[in-house]
């Protein structure tokens, strides 16, 4: 999560009709969900990039696994190109795929913006994860910002098993997700975040992130409440994303059947109830 994501009081939003849970958790550390949901328009990219934007500790992460894998890259869920753009800055080649088409026009006019170097680097692809097909082969695939998430648990096992037959030998899938203390959800299914986004255009802007689990249907829906104060007018957008709540037992069993094995695994404590987990796989053989 970038520094600059300061916490804000929750009292600016006292009678917006906010949800709330046990009480706004006034952390910087962690925000769930956006990746998940396209801007719905360019003010919303606003909050969109600042949430999960250049700046976002993972890419560190991933390009370091990159050097070690080398390329061709699959970006599973690319969005706006905050993966593949660096990804192709440091001369990789990477497919990048989102079901997205304004976000996909976003990374094709970033990669444009910086010049051939890049752009021809970078292949956009529009597709659903769920409904995969892929025609090349990788080196490393990536589903970053919990995107993983965001693929219906019937259609996992098969996203999996496309992922890994077409690594190459020595190829590695490379996923994070949020990881829940279920029995802690059971006793407090909602959760409530804020954050004041940074701007540089002379608009203040702030978000509450308000966050319902189902564990019935092992599913969560996160409402983001952005409200933005300009010198002439203030604004506010709405914007949902629904998730699925990760087992990670279910999912070390469906990447063993796709014919992966876990290699690495990196943990992150978000609070006495949450972990970020970010595994590296390999595929067998």
């Amino acid at each position: 999560m970038p520094a600059a994501l300061v916490p804000v009081l929750p009292s600016a939003y006292a009678g917006s009709g906010v949800a709330q849970g046990t009480g706004i958790r006034d952390t910087a550390d962690y925000l769930p969900g956006l990746e998940s949901t396209a801007p719905v328009d360019n003010a919303s990219v606003w909050l969109h990039d600042a949430l999960l934007g250049p700046h976002s500790a993972d890419i560190v992460r991933y390009l370091s696994l990159a050097r070690t894998t080398g390329g061709p890259i699959l970006d599973l869920g690319s969005g706006a190109g905050r993966l593949a753009v660096p990804f192709a800055r440091h001369g990789f080649l990477v497919e990048a795929v989102d079901r997205d088409a304004s976000s996909l026009e976003r990374l094709r006019a970033w990669g444009r913006r910086i010049g051939p170097q890049v752009s021809q680097l970078v292949i956009p692809t529009r597709a659903d994860l769920a409904e995969l097909h892929l025609r090349r082969t990788y080196r490393l695939a990536v589903l970053a910002g919990t995107m993983v998430s965001a693929v219906p648990p019937r259609a996992r096992p098969g996203l999996l098993r496309e992922i890994a037959s077409h690594l190459e030998t020595g190829g590695a899938l490379a996923l994070d997700y949020t990881a829940h203390e279920l029995r802690g959800l059971s006793e407090d299914p909602h959760r409530t975040w804020a954050f004041r986004v940074p701007r540089f255009d002379g608009i203040e802007e702030w978000v509450v992130a308000s966050q319902v689990f189902d564990l019935t249907a092992m599913s969560e829906r996160i409402t983001y409440y952005a409200m933005r104060t300009g010198k002439l007018r203030s604004e506010r957008v709405v914007l949902t994303t629904d998730k699925w709540v990760i087992d990670p037992q279910r999912l070390t069993e469906e990447l063993h059947a796709a014919g992966l094995h876990v290699e690495g695994r990196r943990r992150h404590r978000i609070d006495e109830r949450t972990e970020s987990v970010l595994l590296v796989c390999r595929a067998d053989g």
